[in-house]
Parts: C-alpha cells; structure tokens; sequence
C-alpha cells in the first residue's frame, strides 16, 4: 500500500472515509451483560475515536449517548441513572437513551435546545449494537448465523488488543498462519483437539488459495494436502466490513470473530462459537470461559489479557524449544495479538513485502479502500443486505479434481439449511 491507502484504511474516527464507511453498519459495542441492570452503573464506551456512555434505563432499554454533558461538558459517567435518564452530577441536567433532554432545573424551557448525541442500540447474541450513521440509511439488523441462535447455544467474548483493527483483522482473514504459529496447541487445546483437521494442517504449511468475491465479502479457500485422493479444503468467510468466520475443527464449536476500532491505535477483538443446532455443553462453555480456544485469560476486571506487551504475553522460551508452543507465547488469539502487537499501533504497510498467500488481505484492502473512497451521502455502501451474511465456513475433503466454488454455492450460501462440514 502507498501511504495516502494505507492512512484512508487505518483511520476511522468521524469524519474521515473509513469512518463514514464504517458507521454505516451496526457496530457491536459492548457486551449486555456489562449493563446488565436497569438503572444500574453507566459505562464508558469508545468506538471508532468517539467517546460515548452506555446504559440501560429503567425500561430495561439500552442507550448510547454522548459522554458529555451539554451544558459545561462534564462526563456523564460521574453523573445519576435514575428514572428512564442520565442526570449530570454537576447541575442536574437529564438526558434519556435517545439524547433528548428531559429536565433542566434551573431553566425548564431550555430542554428543547440542551439535547446531546445518542445512537440506536439494539441486543442480539448477549451483545449491544449500535448504529453510529445517518438516520436514513439504517440498515436491517445483523444476520449473521451466530446472532440468531438461543443464548444456549453461544458464547460470546471481547478484548482489548493494542493494535489499529486492520492489522487484527487481516489476521482472521489469514488463513496460512495456522500452520505455524498454532501448530503445537491444535492437539492440546479443548477445543480444537482430537481431529484429522489437526494433522492435515501441521504436515501441509504450504497453503495454495483461491479467493473468491461475492456480495458479503469474501470466500477463502486454502488447500492442503488430505488423503492420497483427496485435498484438504479449509474454507474462511470474510464478511465486509469486520467479520470472520473461522473453519470448524470436527465436532468442536464453529467460531468467528468481529473486529472493531476503538481507536487508531486499539481495537475490540469480538470471538464467538456457537453451535447452530444445540447448546454448548457444560465443558465448552467451561473451556471457553477459562480462556480455551479463541477466548482469553483477563486482568480481573478488566477486558484486557492477562498475557500482554508489558510482560512479553509470557513467553516461554523452553516451551517454544521443547515444540509446545510454536512462538512461545500460549493461546490462540494471544498468538495472534502478540505478533499482531510487536508490528506497533499502526503497521508501516509501506515497507511490507506481500507473498502470494497474501492475496485475500489485498483483495480485502481494495475492497474497504474502494468502498470508503466511493461513499457519498445518498448511496448505499457494500454488504448492506443482511440477508447476504447466512453463510458458514467449512471444512471438508474433496476429489482432488473437484473444486470448491461449486460444492461451497450448494452447501455453504444458506447456513441454516445444511449440517456443518467439518474435520
């Protein structure tokens, strides 16, 4: 990427086209659980370089609302969630969960001129959504196959990783890695272990892909060597503009990801698995909540990870010597963060020399670049149609003369019509 691409991509606060782009879809915000009680504790929430306030009103109803008060900006975090409304500690000012202002007290006919920003928020899959653009363009609720499931059959989890969200994001849509930096945990972790996936991925970590482009995004398609008459197809979803559906390991749960700035510097990285057709059992949910899988151990009390840049992710280097953890560093997404990280905040794309099997990260840059640099006002962005995103990634082994674009269109475009595939 030539610098002004690589600054158009990597910026996303108001105002500039990544962030017009990207406030044209609903974003998740935080976990409901996190203001899980109606008149309970406010929340701080940035996204996409703004500084917001979530809450849930007496009604039970979410909110997101500017921080500050409009009166003489102080942060409404410090303020009262009281009857259906924030009330500003300093002089009383109420807000409700759409910004209006409801009561000034020292001057009740200023209300209709105090109003602050707020967002529509939404629930689904123990997340809150927001939807951060123009009133008239709101777009149909998220569809993705996770989003639409019983609270049973989820598990959804978010941290903090201190990097600017492409750089994260590109690491979901890459798929080559996995041959290297998960290669010693896939037969010890959870939830991946005990799966002929497993082996065909540690013997084959020379990928050959085909990407193909369609109305949600992208499709993957890694080959590896399978059986003596057979290929190994791992196929990945990159759904426009932030998620990533991950190819399932035998009867383990599917995954995915949602990859969301907070700021230039910082994202939220969203993990997700779910079983479409029944609930997690006991020892899943017990695995993920531990931290297995694609999930994490945190700092208590916090969202960020217990392993982290300031201790070097706890690195172990007999470990990494003795062939039980390939870089060292233990778990799958701290893998990731980890190497993701030590590229600094914002990745110099400048100096990167691009491989082959970088193909669907370029295909995935011009399409955000495109889309961005395109929008206008009265137009709709990409991937708008939430009906496109019922779609699943797979695993599967298929005649060496066959291909996977057609097997993919018959048994992968309606998720909820079909068993997972997987190995």
């Amino acid at each position: 990427m030539n610098k002004e691409m690589a600054e158009t991509l990597t910026r996303t606060g108001p105002g500039t086209p990544m962030g017009n782009l990207m406030r044209r879809y609903w974003v998740p915000i935080l976990l409901s659980s996190e203001i899980a009680e109606p008149d309970g504790p406010q929340v701080r929430v940035q996204i996409l370089g703004e500084k917001l306030l979530a809450f849930r009103d007496t009604q039970g109803r979410p909110g997101l609302i500017d921080e500050f008060c409009s009166h003489r900006g102080v942060s409404l975090y410090f303020g009262r969630n009281e009857e259906n409304g924030i009330r500003c500690a300093y002089h009383g000012l109420k807000f409700s969960v759409t910004g209006e202002c409801v009561d000034v007290p020292s001057a009740p006919q200023a209300c209709k001129h105090m109003g602050i920003t707020a967002y529509p928020c939404i629930e689904r899959a123990g997340m809150v959504w927001a939807y951060l653009g123009p009133k008239d363009k709101q777009p149909a609720p998220p569809d993705v196959e996770w989003c639409t499931l019983p609270p049973s059959h989820v598990f959804v989890s978010k941290r903090l990783q201190e990097s600017n969200y492409l750089q994260a994001m590109e690491g979901g849509i890459d798929t080559s890695h996995v041959s290297y930096v998960h290669k010693f945990e896939v037969d010890e972790d959870p939830m991946h272990q005990g799966t002929k996936a497993n082996d065909y991925i540690k013997a084959d970590g020379n990928v050959i892909f085909d990407i193909e482009k369609n109305d949600f995004g992208l499709t993957l398609y890694g080959r590896r060597n399978g059986e003596p008459d057979s290929y190994y197809w791992r196929v990945t979803q990159w759904l426009f503009p932030w998620f990533t559906l991950i190819p399932p390991f035998g009867e383990h749960a599917l995954g995915g990801h949602v990859w969301v700035p907070i700021d230039d510097h910082n994202c939220w990285a969203w993990s997700i698995n779910f079983h479409p057709d029944k609930p997690l059992s006991q020892d899943e949910r017990r695995h993920m909540e531990e931290g297995k899988g694609i999930h994490v151990e945190y700092i208590p009390g916090t969202f960020r990870t217990k392993a982290n840049k300031e201790n070097d992710y706890l690195i172990d280097r007999r470990a990494q010597k003795e062939k039980r953890a390939y870089s060292g560093v233990f778990g799958f997404s701290m893998q990731d963060a980890s190497l993701q990280e030590s590229m600094g905040p914002i990745q110099n794309h400048e100096k990167e020399k691009l491989l082959p099997t970088d193909r669907a990260i370029v295909m995935a840059r011009r399409m955000l670049y495109e889309a961005a640099t395109a929008l206008q006002p009265d137009t709709d962005p990409p991937a708008i149609d939430a009906g496109a995103q019922r779609v699943r990634a797979a695993g599967v082994l298929l005649p060496r003369d066959q291909q996977p674009q057609e097997w993919a269109k018959v048994h992968l475009a309606d998720a909820s019509e079909h068993p997972v595939y997987s190995i």
